[in-house]
């Protein structure tokens, strides 16, 4: 099990299992797929996402896969303003 501090009764720094299920938000054909395989799956593998905006995320932004588009600073810069936003209301 990995490090961890508890901190005014919240764990910090564990190992905390989570179950999610993802098959609405994938294609049929990964909808088995590990995490890992599905971080590394084209971007069209998002049900919704077709191949032609597949396409344009890789022209405007270098997107090819669904870790490249989780992890494009645009892309998190934008989430984490409404995260901010969201948590003030």
């Amino acid at each position: 099990m990995g490090h961890f501090t508890r901190y005014r009764g919240l764990v910090i720094g564990g190992v905390m299992a989570v179950t999610a299920d993802l098959a609405k938000l994938l294609d049929r054909a990964y909808e088995d797929k590990s995490l890992e395989e599905i971080v590394k799956a084209p971007v069209e593998a998002l049900s919704g996402v077709s191949a032609e905006d597949a396409e344009m995320l890789k022209k405007a932004f270098h997107i090819k896969t669904i870790g490249d588009l989780g992890r494009n600073k645009f892309f998190r810069a934008a989430t984490a303003m409404v995260d901010l936003t969201d948590s003030q209301k």
